[in-house]
């Protein structure tokens, strides 16, 4: 058998062996703290970096320099051409290093190599050269007034963007570099300054990219990094009172915590949060085109997408049909590590989040729920879960109501259309939902009524740039991506002229 395997490039080896601090005011500097954070490679156990606990003290220094950049002016008061220029040269910069990103990424997730290339770097250039073309696209507005004092005077009235100020990213493990840059490129596009925190699992790839940023062009306090825990290095980013804005991906219960603390002092907040994404497929979907879509929908890096679907309404005429389907799908997918380029699923992130997902299974097997699993993973130190089904899951299961946020999908048979919607909608949740169907009709008769900030018809998980992105519900709220992506990073001023 051909030896699939990647090597590691001799980059990533050194990048790897740095001892890495904190990246502040355009360069390298130690943390204040201690305490050090180990980074495990998922496919196998062992530590291959690690990297600065940030405290309250460094957060501070990280975000005073983001506020003495952005009130001299030195990136905001910039020509928008000029920003725009830079920021794709940033977005070239990173396509020359498409291959030892994608390393890094694997390497610190677990995700599959192939994905690491055409997502986290791949589809991030998209975003990126799209989010750099709307810096010269802001705009105001002109406005005719009736404003009668005193008789006679003339007045004039514009309203003009201007950038946010010094905003707070919080970026979750699935897809660091990619969901980091999300929060990164609107700011910069807008005139801000960013404080970014990656996860502590994940932290390398954006440590990467800011020195990136700063080959680039991005002046120094533009674009700065802290690594450490959410309780101490998170919690001081998003409390620190200089900060306008929080971009937040990750859970629902953090994402209401960082809400109430923003409420104090009315800072702004977009909170990109949980699902529990069901698919409805009726009786006349291709059955073909349904199992080749959710398959990947379900288990696109394991499971671990906010978007991903973990419910699947099936009407009763083709349960049966797609039963079998995904359970032949199921079983002939290849698990091994995420450099291992012929692998079809990877480990989980974390130990702690494997025993996570096992403890729902766990749970699921004791109240004698039917499960379908795959293939194991070829080593018994990572992080891996066989992929599974659970075949008609009760309502009241841990699995069906919470957000697993791993390879395991419920096959649920339903009645009719009507019990599909009534039991999609039946969640805290909103993010996204798909409807299987080869009827027109249908697809414009029931995509309004489901509740989820993106619906598709016969596809599940893609994403763009250009299409809005948020939830309804406890998934979130605002939307990022879109062509007014820029709107939630500015505030609007409205001028008034007497001539």
């Amino acid at each position: 058998m051909p030896d699939n395997n990647v090597a590691v490039m001799d980059s990533v080896s050194r990048f790897l062996d740095r001892h890495h601090g904190l990246y502040i005011d355009g360069q390298w500097c130690g943390s204040t703290a201690e305490g050090r954070l180990a980074v495990y490679n998922p496919a196998n156990g062992q530590q291959i970096s690690s990297t600065a606990d940030a405290n309250a003290q460094d957060v501070a220094r990280a975000v005073q320099s983001a506020h003495q950049a952005f009130t001299c002016g030195v990136w905001a008061q910039r020509l928008p051409a000029e920003r725009e220029r830079i920021l794709l040269r940033y977005a070239d910069l990173v396509e020359q290093h498409t291959e030892e990103l994608a390393q890094l990424e694997t390497l610190e997730q677990g995700k599959s190599i192939n994905i690491a290339r055409m997502f986290e770097v791949g589809c991030t250039l998209n975003w990126m050269r799209y989010t750099a073309g709307l810096t010269t696209k802001i705009t105001g507005q002109t406005l005719d007034v009736s404003i009668p004092m005193p008789p006679g005077a003339k007045y004039q009235v514009y309203t003009r963007k201007e950038p946010i100020g010094v905003v707070a990213g919080i970026v979750p493990w699935n897809f660091p570099l990619m969901i980091g840059m999300w929060k990164v490129m609107p700011a910069l596009a807008a005139g801000c300054s960013i404080v970014i925190k990656p996860s502590e699992t994940t932290p390398l790839t954006l440590l990467r990219m800011a020195e990136l940023a700063t080959e680039a062009g991005i002046p120094p306090g533009v674009f700065n990094v802290v690594t450490g825990k959410g309780t101490g290095c998170g919690k001081a980013l998003t409390e620190h009172p200089l900060i306008a804005k929080v971009s937040f991906t990750g859970s629902t219960p953090v994402g209401k915590g960082i809400a109430r603390a923003a409420a104090d002092r009315l800072t702004r907040v977009t909170l990109e949060l949980g699902g529990k994404n069901p698919a409805i497929v009726l009786k006349d979907a291709d059955p073909q085109q349904v199992i080749e879509g959710l398959m990947a929908g379900s288990f696109l890096n394991q499971g671990q997408v906010c978007a991903a679907s973990s419910r699947i309404y099936i009407e009763a005429p083709i349960y049966d049909t797609l039963v079998a389907g995904f359970e032949q799908a199921v079983k002939s997918l290849s698990v091994g590590p995420g450099m291992d380029a012929s692998a079809q699923i990877n480990p989980l992130v974390s130990s702690d989040h494997r025993n996570k997902v096992a403890a729902y299974l766990d749970d699921a097997r004791s109240k004698h729920a039917e499960l379908i699993s795959g293939a194991t993973g070829p080593d018994s130190q990572g992080f891996y879960i066989p992929p599974t089904l659970v075949i008609n899951p009760d309502d009241k299961l841990n699995l069906t109501r919470e957000e697993v946020f791993g390879p395991v999908v419920n096959l649920i048979r339903v009645a009719d259309a009507e019990e599909a919607l009534r039991k999609a909608n039946d969640t805290d949740y909103g993010l996204t939902a798909s409807l299987w169907t080869t009827s027109l009709q249908a697809a414009m008769a029931f995509t309004p009524r489901i509740q989820a900030g993106t619906v598709w018809v016969n596809t599940h998980t893609l994403i763009d740039a250009n299409m809005p992105f948020g939830g309804f519900k406890q998934s979130g709220s605002g939307r990022d991506f879109g062509p007014d992506w820029l709107d939630a990073y500015t505030e609007s001023k409205s001028v008034c002229i007497r001539y």
